[in-house]
């Protein structure tokens, strides 16, 4: 499966993925947690976590899956650090 890396640190306000493509954050600086709205959420969890260094993947788009935009929360050491948005591109 194809990814886009989001680099903490390094980030940028929105990442465009297509349906067979996954979206993966990485953080050496702490543990990092993405929400998603749970109403609205484009992948499996609303909830994304990982510790330092390793990689946080979103895992494939939901089947059947409107196109749109997907904004969500990112924290680190449950810090709100800011807020970003995934891009479903339609085909």
């Amino acid at each position: 499966m194809a990814e886009k890396m989001v680099l903490v640190g390094i980030l940028p306000e929105m990442v465009a993925i297509d349906s067979g493509e996954q979206v993966t954050w990485y953080s050496n600086a702490g543990n990092i947690k993405i929400e998603f709205d749970p109403q609205r959420c484009p992948f499996s969890s609303n909830v994304l976590q990982a510790p330092p260094g390793v990689r946080l993947s979103s895992g494939a788009v939901r089947p059947g899956l409107t196109p749109g935009s997907y904004k969500y929360r990112l924290s680190i050491n449950d810090q709100m650090v800011t807020h970003g948005e995934v891009l479903i591109r339609g085909k």
